[in-house]
């Protein structure tokens, strides 16, 4: 049992409904598997399920539990801080792809 810690940099979602009620709404959460440590205070950058950079969010908490089936999972609750534009999607999602998301030597 130990902790995975996230990039400083990334909050992806794995649930498009998720991603959709943070927009909407303007907060939200995900949950993820297994015990991870992510930046509570700090403003990060949000992607898709499918590695588009989306919008500035800031990690109000991070809670890592192990649940009712006795699986270790960790809830994050964000704020919406803003869309980005089109202009610094791009950029951004050509960057996470050059140091997370894309294949490693």
């Amino acid at each position: 049992m130990g902790f995975q810690t996230e990039f400083n940099s990334v909050c992806k979602f794995k649930s498009a409904q998720e991603l959709f009620e943070l927009l909407e709404y303007g907060r939200g959460k995900m949950v993820k598997s297994g015990f991870r440590v992510f930046p509570t205070g700090q403003k990060v950058i949000a992607y898709t399920p499918d590695n588009q950079a989306i919008a500035i969010v800031k990690i109000l908490a991070s809670i890592a539990e192990i649940n009712f089936q006795g699986e270790e999972v960790t809830q994050v609750e964000m704020e919406l801080v803003r869309r980005l534009t089109e202009e610094e999607a791009q950029v951004q999602t050509k960057l996470a792809h050059e140091m997370f998301f894309g294949e490693h030597a």
